[in-house]
């Protein structure tokens, strides 16, 4: 019998040279840059680039991608009347996963199976495609907020970085500083990719399939909006919320814990120590608070006391503060609306499922993985 492994846990489901994680060292590197590094000093397009090619572009390969992709941030007519037709009440991840999926009809980012098969697609090909896909998903995000929200939808500008656009194209009223689009580029770079977790997994068996990049990319968002993968940020402000005000931490973490549920935004199943991410986010929250001093909201105040006191009794086990738990706080303070939290990793997270997709479909055998059959046994009516 077939040793059973329940979610796969410790299955080598294939060789990948995109991202790596070293959870003991706290190590996440992409390409064999450290996360730090590339958080501190490169752009979201440039990972993306960096993510999709396995080397860094040059200056005339980064400004046609960047091109590229804001170019695709100006959606089509059609797919406007489309968003404009959900119901305002709707999901911001149903709108984004059935408005990826139908992309092809707008956008020319069409695959063929045959093509690849007989070698006709070159690195243009996968580069292209994904400054589209990336470009439209993040303008499909800002306009739907834009829309559910009965405000004029704003295009796009082709002089501005990818989070300039993003902030833009999402919300004119919110007060931007060089230091929170900052933040929002950072925060796409941190979200980005991160080894084979359940959405990429997902998005790697679609493409096995040699079904299109859209689809592709709408099964991934599909997974990436349980709360156990993606909605774990929008559970954080949620706890925040029951929680309350700072001085109802203490009583409130015992009666957690002493319950046995769960602290979101706590601990991580590839970290036994402090998860890298959100070590980049603590500087980026001590920054916006020396920023915002005096003007900070009870939650984010809130937030602090509740990572400190989680640090005391937790981090003798290995548990501590993950990227979710401070981006979520981040996009609060910023003026992001909760549902869009799950959108906004979608976005960033989609870099890393095309950088999946390239690498499964060049070596590709379609994923059929067995089971140990537990059922009745052989009977007749």
């Amino acid at each position: 019998m077939t040793e059973y492994h329940p979610g796969l846990d410790g299955v080598i489901a294939t060789e990948s040279s995109i991202s790596d994680i070293d959870g003991a060292k706290g190590v996440l590197s992409y390409r064999g840059f450290s996360i730090e590094e590339l958080a501190q000093k490169s752009t979201f397009e440039e990972t993306a680039y960096l993510l999709l090619t396995g080397e860094l572009p040059n200056e005339d390969d980064l400004k046609t991608f960047a091109s590229r992709m804001s170019e695709s941030m100006n959606l089509p007519q059609d797919l406007l009347t489309l968003l404009n037709s959900y119901p305002k009440q709707s999901d911001s991840m149903f709108v984004l996963q059935s408005a990826v999926a139908i992309l092809g009809s707008y956008y020319d980012i069409d695959f063929d199976a045959e093509k690849l098969k007989a070698g006709d697609y070159e690195s243009d090909y996968f580069i292209d495609v994904s400054a589209r896909l990336l470009g439209s998903i993040g303008a499909i995000v800002a306009t739907w907020n834009r829309i559910k929200n009965s405000k004029t939808v704003i295009p796009p500008s082709e002089n501005n970085s990818y989070a300039t656009n993003f902030m833009q194209m999402l919300d004119d009223e919110i007060n931007t500083s060089n230091l929170i689009h900052r933040i929002i580029d950072a925060t796409l770079i941190l979200h980005a990719e991160h080894t084979i977790n359940a959405s990429t997994f997902t998005s790697m068996v679609t493409s096995s399939t040699l079904a299109k990049p859209a689809q592709v990319i709408a099964s991934g968002i599909g997974s990436l909006s349980g709360p156990l993968h993606g909605g774990a940020n929008q559970k954080v402000i949620a706890m925040l919320e029951e929680i309350g005000d700072k001085d109802n931490v203490g009583s409130w973490l015992e009666n957690r814990l002493s319950s046995k549920q769960v602290v979101w935004g706590m601990g991580h199943r590839e970290y036994s120590t402090k998860d890298p991410r959100a070590n980049i986010l603590t500087e980026m929250v001590k920054k916006l608070f020396e920023e915002q001093s005096g003007k900070v909201s009870g939650m984010f105040e809130t937030a602090m006391e509740l990572e400190l006191a989680c640090e005391a009794k937790l981090s003798q086990k290995g548990v501590f503060a993950n990227v979710d738990f401070y981006s979520g706080i981040l996009y609060k303070e910023i003026g992001i609306p909760v549902d869009l939290f799950t959108p906004l990793f979608a976005i960033s997270r989609t870099s890393g499922w095309l950088a999946h997709w390239i690498e499964q479909i060049s070596n590709n055998k379609i994923f059929r993985p067995t089971q140990n059959y537990i059922g009745a046994k052989p009977r007749k009516l």
